[in-house]
């Protein structure tokens, strides 16, 4: 087969490598593609929202399945438009279709769905421009912390949780009424706040069978002891220690059977990832968000624990038979940590020489945001690579990540020294 990923990140890098390893697969391209990207498959320099070009490509190089990294060409609809275009019906598309997508692009859409097949998740409202003073008294009714959410895609930094109460107001007037994040904040929903700890979930489904992959836990906050600003993610860790068998028996009878039943019933049509944001509150899990594609960096720990073909399991996807394939796990640990430019999540300079990475061992390099440059490897991005690492523990795994960051540099690197240190 011939297959084409979408998107730039480490999580696309993970998927090419990954795809790389399969008998069944001969060509692999990506677009756009990053450093990593590069060394194992073809990149080409088009976006990923570029749907003509895409065609374009798809129908040059006979491209037989187009396997989507980012959420934003599933929520502008490029499933949609294979399955309407002659020329590309036959391609496999690896994500949903726009539809499905919806519970990544409208967090107001994804709570009522929670709520329509009584999915545990946090109460909640939603409120417009128009009535900002009622979204004022709804907040007067919670207890601090105060969770705000943009509705629409805002590039994972539309979320805001404050202590409060004037400043939680304030924030919901600069979304609102004064677009904060643009047209994704026309409309927000406001949570009550869970207190918790976070994990994530990742579901396989041909839109009527599902596989749960490993479950992974990723660090969100910039600094050390989870302080600082939201990132998209600085490190993970799979599997997940405290995600015991009772515990993961709970997530998959009250949050994944009734998800994929949910979207079979609502008549959402769904072949991809269902990337499940959880959060364990007491014994229980609730869900805090859906994403319709692999999470970043979660991807780069759970793809490099299946063992079995990587593309065996997506042509079974696309052909709606996953109930017939046994997926084997890694007993390992996995666990990556990721590099970052310096000022990131905030401004940073790009263009800074990586050095070193031939120098890593015992781990694998996944590039993020890192192009070739002059046949030189320079960062591109906020996050830079993500160093992923095996061991009998995730402690030792972890711990061979550390050792192996300390062979790479790049002016201004930083990182998180304490990924896992929380578990």
């Amino acid at each position: 087969m011939t297959i084409l990923i979408l998107g730039s990140g480490g999580r696309e890098h993970t998927f090419a490598w990954k795809i790389a390893q399969s008998q069944l697969c001969d060509k692999i391209f990506v677009a756009p593609g990053n450093s990593g990207t590069a060394q194992i498959a073809t990149n080409v320099d088009i976006k990923v929202t570029d749907f003509e070009a895409i065609k374009t490509l798809v129908i040059e190089h006979k491209i037989d399945m187009v396997v989507v990294g980012p959420e934003d060409p599933l929520v502008q609809g490029i499933h949609d438009f294979f399955l309407n275009d002659e020329q590309l019906q036959h391609v496999a598309v690896i994500g949903p279709q726009k539809a499905a997508a919806e519970l990544e692009g409208s967090k107001e859409f994804a709570k009522e769905f929670l709520f329509k097949h009584n999915i545990p998740t946090a109460a909640y409202e939603s409120f417009n421009a128009n009535n900002v003073e009622d979204g004022y008294k709804f907040l007067e009714t919670l207890s601090p912390p105060y969770v705000l959410k943009a509705d629409g895609l805002a590039a994972g930094k539309g979320v805001l949780i404050l202590n409060d109460l004037n400043e939680a107001k304030a924030e919901l007037k600069s979304m609102l009424v004064d677009a904060k994040f643009g047209t994704a904040s026309s409309k927000v929903v406001i949570e009550e706040f869970l207190d918790g700890i976070e994990l994530s979930c990742f579901v396989l489904t041909d839109g009527k069978n599902y596989k749960i992959l490993p479950t992974a836990k990723d660090y969100k906050r910039i600094g050390e002891g989870d302080t600082g600003l939201n990132t998209g993610g600085m490190g993970a860790v799979s599997p997940v220690p405290f995600a015991t068998e009772e515990f993961l028996n709970k997530i998959e009878e009250r949050i994944v059977k009734p998800t994929i039943n949910g979207l079979i019933k609502d008549n959402l049509p769904y072949k991809g990832f269902v990337f499940i944001g959880l959060i364990k509150v007491g014994d229980d899990p609730k869900v805090i968000e859906y994403n319709v594609r692999m999470g970043d960096p979660e991807t780069e720990v759970v793809l490099p624990r299946v063992k079995t073909d990587f593309v065996e399991i997506l042509k079974a996807i696309a052909e709606e038979r996953l109930n017939e394939i046994d997926i084997e796990i890694d007993d390992r640990a996995a666990t990556t940590v990721m590099l970052v430019s310096g000022g990131y999540p905030e401004a940073y300079e790009k263009g800074k020489e990586i050095t070193g990475i031939n120098n890593v061992e015992d781990s694998i390099a996944f590039h993020a945001g890192a192009i070739i440059k002059e046949g030189k490897t320079v960062t591109s991005g906020g996050r830079v690579m993500a160093i992923t690492s095996y061991g009998n523990t995730y402690q030792e795994a972890i711990k061979k990540s550390y050792q192996n960051i300390d062979k790479l540099h790049f002016d201004k690197m930083n990182y998180r020294k304490d990924i896992g240190f929380d578990l």
